[in-house]
């Protein structure tokens, strides 16, 4: 599993031009929030999402090296299966190693779902939609976690 993270001011996602998750950091008084792309591979079990959640939970990116679970920072959560694209060979990817929508959307489910039993506020995309997403990246920060 992989998990590309950004530190934002503020996020949403858009599919349709319906907003269907949006996170606002100074409403919730962090001064940060953080942006998860999540995309599966076929290897990974509900124990590498779980595992990345809690990292992710405890990462110290904000503000004075501290994490989304020490300032009770908004997390939004959108699939992403293209953090599996293979560009080794000729122009077009390759989405080999990303998992199956039926194997990865319970997956990602499973990472938002570890994400608010660990106590985090957890908005969320739509798997398998065409969305639009806007953000506001902070320092710039952005981390690729795997798992």
């Amino acid at each position: 599993m992989r998990v590309l993270v950004q530190r934002v001011t503020s996020a949403q996602v858009s599919v349709d031009g319906e907003v269907v998750g949006r996170i606002d950091p100074a409403a919730h008084g962090a001064p940060q929030g953080l942006v998860a792309l999540v995309g599966a591979t076929h290897t990974d079990t509900d124990s590498t999402a779980k595992a990345l959640a809690d990292k992710l939970f405890r990462l110290r990116i904000l503000d004075g090296e501290r994490s989304a679970a020490d300032l009770a920072a908004p997390i939004l959560v959108i699939s992403q299966f293209t953090l599996y694209a293979d560009t080794t060979k000729g122009r077009r990817p390759s989405w080999n190693a990303a998992a199956p929508g039926a194997v990865a959307e319970p997956l990602v489910e499973t990472f938002a779902a570890a994400l608010r039993e660990l106590g985090a506020t957890v908005e969320t995309g739509r798997f398998g939609a065409h969305m639009q997403v806007e953000l506001v990246n902070d320092g710039p920060v952005t981390l690729l976690l795997e798992g």
